[in-house]
């Protein structure tokens, strides 16, 4: 069963928040955060993305970076542009994107719930990339960007929130530059409801990471250290917990996540078209008939020409959770079959393009010569990652792409109360 607890969390003051607030650290590279901040000095991306502070080139990784990402934090404090709560609470936070807006609270997730299973994984994890979130956890003492867990729809949280959003102001109200998606943060800090959504939690048995795998594992294992390295260690520090925003499952949207391909592996476009054959239904159409309706639909686009492609019957064992994923499909009699790629994480002919960018830039990217194919997916169900985080095995690389993204900035989780 699922242990949370509430926490004093460190926001910026309500007429802050917009200069303080930010896009999550791993959907940008430097220049983008460097370009976003601009001459906002109340940026977060002087503590997430700390390299804009430093002359351009500078890696990331430097030593006096993550030093940089400590100092800029203690001085947001001094300066009262983060600002710790006198209480411990939970979070309501909301995002609205195309006039459909999701609920979720923002707790601390217990570590030792991510070491042994209760929260449950559906990707693989770099080493390389959970030390670099360590490394920033550890020298800030925080968890300064949250990680988005899903949970099965529970009613009595959902009255909870449905009590809180509609009868009570925001604490935060604002609009996001560049994507224009809304966001509203309200808090819950009246006891009985803490203690009424802690209680409930504990009756859950799962929660699933949906987006930030390598957030979750490095602020979890920072924790586990701490624990370690504490003679004195109780289970009730402050580090044995991280923070997440835990959203129903039902409400989350996960758009497709669709490939572009450098070349058709030595073959023709008539080659390519025919080989398919073997495995699907092909038929050339516009661009709007293309988009998949169902599983096992794709489209694919090359040489100026969309064309939909439909699983043959039979062609996949629908009670194996991995194999009859699209992205799996996709994978084995595209990607492989014909084309050679095998590993789509080292395979440098292949490149990923989220559903939030639409078609259009699946054709820019072919038109322009950059790709010689685009092949857009349906998209992975909440139940499908569910499924199988519950049978314990791991999705295909680049199978999930959620949108909207949590903004960063709105609530930090501090692992010490000094």
């Amino acid at each position: 069963m699922a242990t949370i607890k509430p926490f004093r969390g460190i926001r910026p003051p309500k007429e802050l928040v917009e200069e303080v607030e930010s896009r999550p650290y791993d959907v940008l590279d430097s220049e983008e955060a460097r370009l976003e901040a601009g001459t906002n000095e109340k940026s977060l991306y002087h503590i997430i993305k700390p390299e804009i502070d430093f002359p351009v080139g500078t890696s990331e990784y430097d030593p006096k970076v993550y030093e940089q990402a400590s100092k800029n934090f203690k001085s947001f404090q001094e300066k009262g542009w983060l600002v710790q709560d006198e209480k411990e609470m939970y979070y309501i936070y909301s995002q609205t994107m195309n006039g459909k807006t999701q609920y979720g609270l923002v707790v601390g997730a217990y570590v030792e719930d991510y070491l042994n299973g209760v929260i449950k994984k559906h990707e693989l994890t770099r080493r390389d990339k959970e030390e670099d979130r360590m490394k920033h956890v550890r020298i800030n003492n925080a968890n300064l960007e949250p990680v988005f867990f899903a949970y099965p729809d529970n009613s009595v949280i959902d009255e909870l929130v449905a009590r809180y959003t509609s009868g009570n102001e925001p604490e935060y109200d604002f609009i996001a530059p560049v994507d224009g998606f809304g966001h509203k943060l309200w808090l819950i800090d009246k006891k009985e409801d803490i203690d009424l959504i802690t209680k409930t939690f504990a009756s859950i048995p799962y929660l699933y990471i949906a987006d930030g795998h390598h957030r979750s594992a490095a602020a979890a294992l920072v924790g586990a250290e701490k624990a370690k390295q504490n003679p004195n260690h109780k289970g009730d520090e402050e580090y044995n917990y991280f923070m997440a925003v835990c959203f129903p499952a039902s409400q989350l949207t996960i758009l497709d996540y669709n490939r572009v391909v450098k070349d058709l592996n030595g073959r023709t476009k008539e080659q390519f078209i025919e080989e398919l054959k073997q495995d699907f239904d092909v038929v050339k159409c516009n661009k709007d008939n293309a988009h998949p309706k169902a599983k096992h639909q794709f489209a694919l686009y090359t040489e100026g020409e969309w064309y939909s492609l439909t699983l043959h019957d039979g062609q996949t064992d629908e009670s194996d959770p991995i194999g009859s994923l699209d992205v799996s499909i996709s994978s084995n009699l595209i990607l492989d079959k014909l084309l050679g790629i095998k590993d789509l994480r080292s395979d440098k002919r292949i490149d990923f393009v989220g559903g939030l960018r639409g078609y259009e830039e699946l054709e820019r990217r072919v038109d322009s010569g950059e790709m010689k194919m685009a092949l857009a997916l349906y998209p992975v169900s909440m139940q499908e990652i569910m499924n199988i985080a519950d049978s314990g095995a791991i999705m295909p690389p680049k199978a999930t792409w959620f949108e909207p993204k949590l903004r960063s900035g709105l609530v930090v989780h501090k692992l010490s109360e000094d």
